[in-house]
């Protein structure tokens, strides 16, 4: 379980977001919907650890994130927490294997090709698993990003805005991906998003004004 508890962020004296108390089960999937400027980006770095909030508290699965040390807090996000970005942000010079091994070894896990080879077969990639990034289609790199983000069997998967450049029919697509990668991961789904197309899809929904 995920809680946000009175948590707010002030950028300077006369600039504070106050944010509504989250509570997240287990498993569940959520849609965070707001407009540029509401405070999505700035939530949305709190959710992921990356952002220290000026006030309240985030709960992960009763650990109070930013009471962490900051070498603890990286290893518990590199272990707990899965990102799909907007970009796909691999390392060009790597293979898609070894990216996937540098997500594991970045989070202090042992190397498990087992576990890279059934995630690649689960997004139907695994043909691709020697290849470089600059050789994948702009859908197989989306694919490898989700790879990425569950390779650790995170306990959270969050997906920053990852339909805002699609058309209708891949957005239907990757968000089908992102459920199915997320229950079969038995993973917490939170997409972030302004793009309210996407918004039936979801039976839960945070929305900031």
């Amino acid at each position: 379980m995920i809680q946000l508890k009175t948590v707010s962020h002030s950028y300077n004296s006369s600039h504070t977001i106050r944010f509504n108390d989250w509570t997240i089960a287990d498993g569940s999937q959520w849609l965070l919907l707001g407009e540029s400027g509401s405070g999505k980006t700035t939530l949305l770095h709190i959710l992921t650890g990356i952002l220290k909030p000026s006030a309240g508290e985030l709960i992960m699965d009763e650990v109070s994130l930013y009471k962490l040390s900051p070498k603890a807090l990286d290893q518990y996000r590199g272990r707990h927490i899965g990102i799909v970005f907007q970009r796909p942000h691999l390392i060009k010079s790597l293979t898609i294997t070894e990216n996937l091994l540098l997500a594991q070894s970045l989070a202090k896990l042992p190397e498990d090709q087992q576990r890279i080879e059934e995630v690649l077969e689960s997004l139907d990639i695994t043909a691709k698993k020697k290849s470089y990034p600059n050789q994948l289609s702009q859908g197989q790199l989306q694919r490898v990003s989700i790879a990425r983000a569950v390779i650790n069997k995170p306990s959270l998967l969050i997906a920053d805005e990852p339909t805002s450049s699609l058309d209708d029919k891949n957005a239907r697509s990757v968000l089908e991906l992102l459920m199915q990668q997320s229950a079969l991961n038995q993973s917490t789904l939170v997409v972030a998003t302004h793009d309210k197309r996407v918004k039936d899809a979801f039976t839960h929904t945070y929305e900031l004004k």
